[in-house]
């Protein structure tokens, strides 16, 4: 296998300055270079084993999305050099200016959510790419139970689900979700501030970089329209969150408001159910405690969910097993982050 500094060096960067940048809670590690050719990201994908996968298989849909989205007139990073079988690119730095960084600045988010849903329609609307994985149905409820049944469930109720009600709340979502599938456009999945950059100096839906989209499927494009306006990790004004969704509905005509609004609540339901979820899994499992403090959010913004028509069979089941005052995070799992 080709080591990273055999790499950097085949290609131009064995003298380069070398920054990682933070991980997040996934396995991918980034290295700005400084002092090469060009500004690079050097992505690493050696630790995908860690998650089943042997580094070629976990870096290829990262390539191929790229290219599909810089070929659909949109900003994602450039390829500069690939060793497939290593798990090991080079590709365009985008620059520090994620949304993520400019919120936490002071930026005015009005524009910045302009200029992301501007993207989102326009990534939505292109012809998706062959070959993407299906999020709809059967997957969006084995994803949801695998975070919510798998681990917050026995940590809040003090044992594991039964199989009956397993049986049940896979019943529940995917009636659900059921009305839903079969939009077929590429859905992100994880559409939010951390994974957006600002590029001032391009024009129209290319000022917003998007980076992160390996995991991308096919599916309702609600979805990643609650990733980015229901932010697990961030609270969004109603009246910039009401301004993005007219502007996304203005870019895109062919949809109806009161389906997408709909469809909306649908996804937003599953999302906070698995990130709620998510975020007790990160703490016993992979002792990352700190997420737990978006745990709050993510409850009140089911129960936002919850109340639309649409997402009444998980509301159903919600109500006859989940009690409301326990849909929080667990007692005990940090002194700090139990709230």
């Amino acid at each position: 296998m080709m080591p990273a500094d055999d790499f950097l060096s085949a290609h131009g960067y064995a003298g380069a300055t070398r920054h990682p940048l933070p991980q997040d809670a996934g396995h991918r590690r980034y290295t700005r270079l400084e002092g090469g050719p060009r500004p690079a990201l050097l992505m690493d994908c050696t630790a995908a084993p860690l998650v089943g996968l042997t580094p070629e298989e976990d870096i290829i849909p990262f390539l191929r999305l790229a290219r599909h989205i810089q070929g659909a007139g949109l900003s994602a990073p450039e390829i500069l050099a690939e060793a497939v079988p290593e798990g090991l690119a080079l590709v365009e730095d985008l620059g520090p200016a994620t949304h993520t960084a400019l919120l936490d600045a002071g930026a005015e988010p009005l524009p910045l959510y302009l200029e992301a849903v501007e993207a989102l329609a326009a990534l939505h609307a292109a012809p998706p790419p062959p070959g993407l994985p299906g999020w709809e149905g059967a997957r969006m409820a084995a994803t949801a139970a695998a975070t919510f049944l798998d681990w917050w469930w026995p940590a809040a109720l003090g044992a594991p689900a039964s199989e009956a009600q397993r049986a049940e709340f896979m019943a529940a979502m995917a009636a659900m979700l059921a009305p839903f599938t079969g939009a077929g456009c590429l859905v992100h999945r994880d559409y939010f501030p951390a994974n957006l950059i600002r590029l001032p100096e391009r024009d129209g839906a290319r000022r917003t970089g998007i980076i992160d989209f390996q995991d991308a499927g096919l599916g309702h494009p609600a979805y990643d329209l609650v990733s980015l306006l229901e932010d697990a990790r961030r609270d969004v004004a109603p009246a910039v969150r009401e301004a993005a969704l007219a502007r996304y509905l203005a870019l895109r005509p062919g949809l109806r408001e009161e389906e997408l609004l709909a469809a909306f609540a649908v996804m937003a339901a599953q999302r906070h159910l698995r990130v709620a979820a998510l975020w007790v899994r990160l703490a016993r499992r992979d002792g990352k405690p700190g997420y737990l403090i978006h745990g709050p959010r993510c409850w009140a913004l089911l129960a936002r969910a919850l109340r639309h028509p649409a997402c009444a069979p998980l509301a159903a089941f919600l109500d006859h097993h989940v009690p409301a005052a326990l849909r929080r995070n667990p007692d005990g799992l940090t002194k700090d982050f139990a709230a």
